[in-house]
């Protein structure tokens, strides 16, 4: 068995050629990679320009070089992208993959994107701009307009209508998704397989895979082989075969693929099928990062349906609801992706059939008596069709239809005919399938109504419509359109934020149970780390005892994947789901982590260890994770190191980053009196600190002390420190400790000296910062950069909203938030060698405030660490004297942004956010998954990092603001039935980045989607990507030591815009019984595109892909890549021209370069070899 089955057809073109063995010399790196010593990647070295002069001469001579690249690129212009005009009626041809506009030379290419997007026909941002949002009254179409035709628009091509039954599953909402499946969800399986196997016109769509997944567990064979056959015989299709049907606007790209890949392959493993089109008719929103992912994964057609009410009409208006989906940064135009929006309200059958709604419930069957479905609200109830009304009924429901297709340029129509878990007996579905049975037959049967209608499936829809657009030319005058189907309108943007009628804007589940958004993405973190530990060992061990440590722990990896990709329900991350259905989310991501976690406490132990030794793996213990989750609803804790006289706790931190990783580190101790050694033994500089309460309370301090010290950490890699006391080497400097407070008394944590802050302003510095702050109320004024001088006012304000109808779903503010935070409290100030620290309690009108903070900054040496700002909110939105309460933290800066702000869509990539005075202060709240920032037209620009995904909103010149938690009494009238009152105490982690230019911004860069520099990418992923970090479980003898103190997987450290999203082995339980040689490895990679308009690599100490490409055959240290081929990012197609990708230069793909434009993932299936096996 092929240990990745499903090839996906098509010539097997990969972007790097099959090799059954690379040079003898495994561990060498490439003719490429060699072109940049060693020497010049490691601080210091001959090239790292190290002196601020040579930095920042570089820096100007790169911005020169770009700025000559853009002239010439403006001069010149690009070649035209709009396609040679058809014949009405030119044959169908091959799908042409276009060439990029740019080749090999990477810095061309950069510097030619600097002020210039992606040629499209309509973006998002133009339609906000033309749009009134007036909220007019349509008529029977409330939200359009009354739609006629003149009848002989189908005199030419009939109408072909596809009738489309399909049941919307959610896993997980009002019920569990085992609830759902027990009552619904394995009914309505049933009910497809029985109705469907009657009549082979009978047609149906399936989404969820985690419901047919459980469903195949316990139908019998029989019912399975049904199943099997009417997806093979094309009456059931597959659309997206995700687990889930994720939200858009909170999930992080890395679970987006997980989910989706986790879906295709159980699906194409078990039935042997791979989806073609998507469906996604119920996130609140779209983002262009799920039509880049699905496009790169092999699909080429898209169905949406939840977008603003007014963009609908909008498109509508200029039959432009189906168009070519293309990212904005795409020049060579590779990702264009068909997509059809649904034009109405719903995608229930009153909103599906035609614009009038009254009209279509008559024909949603269930609603008749018998059914529990509730009846038509417009008091027009659907009646039994027979022989003395079908010529009425049929000529009702086929005006709504020509109505319909009016909207659209094609004369091929899609009709849903559906709701939420319908089709649940046999007896339901028949109601359906007579009905419409003998109104298609009477329409057919009438030539003079030029229409055909019938049962389809999204297959048959875009097949049928793509053979018309090929006879067809649709292209209107000017328009660009796509050569990936022409006739349509090109579009760029994403669909934030969704309002569905009377100006309710979804904003509010941005931020809805934000104690579970975080636990999202530290499950997301941890699920990669250890699927790259898991990698290692299995790569390593291959056929000794060692490998038995993965391959028995598969069951639960993939449970892990499936809990995941889970939460990306669009009723899971989102917080949009009842309170009992949130605990089971919760609980199952709680034992997913400590399960992860007890894997990679003894994978650490194997990678250290002797890979020969035959001792039993699964039985290892002598690490423990460093913080511990007591249960599924509260924030982690780090254990407390005891050190004892004369012993030693080793500490192992794992980097699953892939650049070498200089950071300040922290463990809490409970006696300050120890010292920190390195894996060579030698003493450390350390520090430590108090550590304090979150909470107000009589006794600030905890008793317990933050031990800090500087630590080095290979990439991808294991490095060892201890812990000691009575060690003949330098102890922890104790910190020093300065109070500003309301109160006379303040208890000073021994053994630290404690003084008072004189005056109300209070300053903190380091290598590259002074932070001002206002002591009287704990707040972050000013920002300095010492290299600069440079002041940028964050003007800190926390503030909360009074809401009147928010709840899970909406944000509905009364007036604007005020600011809560008054003179008095708490504020402390803690200064070390190695990090500074404030704690401010501040004073409010509640006796037990919402929140408190803590802002650091550390003293690294000049790294990453040293350029950030951490601010570290601990929020405690519970009681009822904060019922209708939405908090925020707001920075009231001097950039001069014009009310336009930046926030990321999944981790992906940027959008562009304008504040609109048209609309209210709810819909400019946009989703900030990870980052958002401001800029002024001088290259100020000022970021906020992000753990976890959060709202954010520039709502005067100046402001960012992003809301921290909600809590609601009222359900908002979207089906939850209940509000969000299950708020948890929770951290949430900022970090903070003032950059400046170094070369000028092009004229429209207020136009434009700015990308972040390269430094800020960095520090988001060091955020995102924390070091893992384990402890022995007991003080052992300074003597004792593992086989090795270290683990370097890599070659060297990879080029600062590489990132691995992940490496993984996709089924660790075929492992032992696939030949060595086969694929069994996946790897993803991804160039992350940076503003070539700041910076600061020559600060980083990093090279880049142009400067250094990346060779797969060399990447590891003592692990050959071997087979390696191109594939989709779902693992399934082999076939780079099918999924988009620029073709490669031969000679190139033959030495295992990487060939990867910025912003792209690329995956790879590869086979890792040890040295040994390479020999035998």
């Amino acid at each position: 068995m092929p240990f990745f089955s499903g090839g996906g057809g098509g010539r097997s073109g990969a972007l790097l050629p099959t090799t059954s063995k690379p040079k003898a010399h495994h561990h060498l790196r490439s003719k490429s990679s060699l072109s940049a010593p060693a020497s010049s990647r490691r601080r210091g070295g001959p090239h790292s320009a190290s002196s601020p002069y040579s930095r920042r001469a570089l820096c100007l001579a790169a911005a020169a070089f770009a700025a000559l690249f853009v002239l010439a690129f403006l001069r010149l212009g690009l070649p035209s992208s709009r396609p040679a005009a058809r014949s009405p009626h030119a044959r169908p041809r091959a799908r042409l993959t276009r060439r990029p506009a740019f080749r090999l030379r990477d810095s061309a290419a950069v510097a030619a994107r600097i002020g210039r997007e992606a040629p499209v026909d309509i973006t998002t941002r133009d339609l906000y701009d033309r749009i009134q949002f007036l909220d007019a009254d349509g008529g029977a179409w409330k939200q359009g307009w009354e739609v006629k035709y003149r009848g002989d628009e189908w005199d030419g091509e009939k109408l072909k209508v596809f009738v489309a039954p399909h049941s919307h599953n959610d896993p997980g909402w009002i019920r569990t998704v085992e609830e759902y499946y027990e009552r619904q969800s394995r009914h309505i399986l049933d009910t497809i397989v029985e109705s469907l196997s009657k009549d082979s016109r009978r047609k149906f769509i399936w989404e969820e895979m985690s419901y047919l997944e459980r469903w195949w567990r316990d139908a019998p064979r029989k019912k399975q082989e049904a199943f099997a056959k009417l997806v093979r015989d094309g009456q059931l299709e597959i659309v997206s075969g995700g687990w889930v049907m994720n939200d858009e606007a909170n999930s992080h790209y890395f679970a987006i693929i997980e989910q989706m890949m986790e879906g295709n392959m159980w699906l194409n493993d078990t039935i042997g099928v791979v989806p073609k089109n998507s469906w996604s008719i119920d996130p609140f929103g779209y983002s262009s990062t799920m039509a880049y992912l699905l496009r790169r994964m092999g699909f080429h057609n898209m169905l949406i349906q939840r977008t603003h009410y007014e963009l609908k009409k909008e498109l509508a208006m200029k039959k432009n609801l189906e168009y070519l989906w293309r990212q904005n940064w795409d020049i060579e135009e590779t990702t264009d992706i068909f997509v059809h929006m649904m034009p109405f309200y719903s995608y229930d059958i009153p909103h599906t059939c035609g614009p009038e709604p009254a009209i279509c419930c008559q024909f949603d069957f269930a609603r008749m008596r018998g059914f529990s479905y509730e009846s038509c609200p417009w008091r027009f109830d659907p009646v039994e069709t027979d022989a003395d009304n079908v010529q009425e009924r049929a000529t009702k429901l086929l005006d709504q239809y020509r109505k319909k297709s009016t909207l659209y340029r094609t004369n091929t129509l899609l009709i849903p005919l559906g709701d939420d878990f319908r089709y649940v007996s046999v007896e339901e579905a028949e109601v359906q399938f007579r009905n419409y049975e003998k109104l298609f037959d009477y329409i057919n049967s009438d030539p003079h109504l030029n229409a055909e209608v019938k049962f389809g499936t999204l297959e048959d829809y875009f097949s049928t419509l793509r053979d018309e657009a090929e006879k067809i030319n649709y292209s209107r005058p000017g328009e660009l359109g796509s050569v990936e189907l022409q006739g349509f309108p090109t579009l760029s943007g994403d669909f934030f934020t969704y309002a569905d009628r009377n100006q309710d804007y979804w904003s509010g589940y941005y931020v809805s149970r934000p104690f579970f958004k975080a636990v999202d993405r530290v499950l997301e973190q941890t699920l990669r780390a250890s699927e790259i530990l898991a990698s290692f060992v299995l790569g390593y061990c291959q056929k000794f005892q060692c490998a038995k440590l993965p391959i028995s722990f598969s069951h639960k990896l993939t449970a892990a994947r499936r809990n995941l990709a889970l939460f990306q329900h669009h009723d899971g991350v989102t917080g949009t789901a009842k309170d009992h259905v949130v605990v089971d989310y919760g609980t199952r991501m709680h034992t997913s982590l400590q399960d992860l976690q007890l894997f990679m406490s003894r994978a650490v132990e194997v990678l250290l260890g002797d890979f020969h030794d035959r001792s039993d793996p699964t039985l290892l213990s002598h690490f423990e994770p460093v913080q511990e989750r007591s249960k599924y609803d509260v924030q982690p804790v780090h254990r407390v190191l005891d050190p004892r006289e004369g012993k030693a706790q080793s500490i192992v931190f794992f980097n699953p980053l892939e650049q070498t990783r200089d950071e300040i580190v922290m463990v809490v101790v409970s006696t300050p009196d120890v010292s920190v050694l390195n894996s060579n033994g030698s003493c450390l500089q350390s520090q430590v600190s108090p550590e304090w309460q979150f909470v107000s309370d009589e006794k600030i301090s905890t008793g317990r002390h933050r031990l800090y010290w500087r630590a080095s950490v290979p990439a991808l890699g294991l490095e060892t420190y201890y812990v000691v006391t009575g060690q003949d080497c330098e102890k922890a400097i104790p910190a020093v400790v300065k109070t500003f407070t309301a109160s006379q008394q303040f208890p000073c944590p021994e053994p630290y000296v404690c003084s008072k802050l004189e005056g109300k302003t209070v300053e903190m510095k380091n290598s590259y910062y002074t932070l001002s702050f206002d002591a009287s109320h704990g707040l972050l004024q000013t920002v300095t950069g010492h290299k600069d001088g440079e002041q940028t006012v964050i003007g800190e304000e926390i503030g909360m909203y009074r809401s009147h109808g928010s709840g899970a779903y909406l944000f509905k503010p009364i007036g604007e938030a005020r600011s809560i935070v008054e003179e008095g409290g708490h504020f402390i100030l803690t200064e070390g060698p190695l990090v500074q620290e404030t704690h401010s309690l501040p004073k409010t009108e509640w006796h037990k405030p919402p929140l408190s903070h803590s802002t650091r900054i550390y003293d690294c040496g000049d790294s990453i660490q040293d350029m950030l700002i951490e601010k570290e909110y601990h929020v405690e939105l519970v009681g009822h004297v904060f019922n209708d309460k939405e908090l925020i933290v707001r920075y009231k800066t001097d950039i001069d942004n014009q009310r336009i702000f930046y926030s990321d869509l999944n981790g992906f990539q940027m959008s562009r956010r304008q504040t609109y005075d048209k609309i209210p202060l709810q819909g400019n709240y946009y989703p900030m998954p990870s980052l958002a920032f401001l800029q002024d037209s001088l290259g100020n620009r000022f970021s906020v990092h992000s753990k976890q995904s959060l709202g954010a909103a520039s709502l005067k010149n100046g402001w960012l603001e992003i809301m921290l938690d909600r809590r609601l009494v009222q359900d908002d009238g979207r089906g939850l039935g209940q509000g969000v009152m299950d708020n948890r105490p929770m951290n949430v982690i900022f970090h903070l980045l003032r950059e400046s230019n170094v070369s000028a911004l092009p004229k429209t860069h207020s136009l434009l989607t700015l990308q972040p520099s390269l430094l800020s990418h960095r520090v988001g992923a060091h955020l995102n990507y924390p070091m893992h970090a384990f402890m022995s479980k007991k003080p052992h003898e300074k003597s004792f030591k593992l086989p090795q103190q270290s683990f370097t997987p890599l070659t060297a450290s990879l080029p600062c815009d590489v990132h691995i999203v992940n490496l993984k082995v996709p089924q660790p339980l075929r492992f032992p019984h696939t030949e060595a040689a086969s694929q069994r490895f996946a790897i993803l990679l991804q160039r992350r595109g940076w503003d070539a308009s700041y910076c600061k690599k020559g600060g980083l100490h990093c090279t880049t892909v142009e400067e250094e490409p990346v060779n797969l055959f060399y990447m590891f240290k003592d692990l050959s890549a071997v087979n390696v081929k191109a594939t989709s990012l779902n693992l399934l197609h082999d076939d780079p021209e099918m999924l988009g990708y620029l073709e490669q230069i031969g000679d190139v793909a033959q030495e295992g370069n990487v060939l990867i434009s910025p912003m792209e993932i690329q995956a790879y299936k590869l086979d890792l070899q040890p040295p040994s096996s390479q020999e035998e």
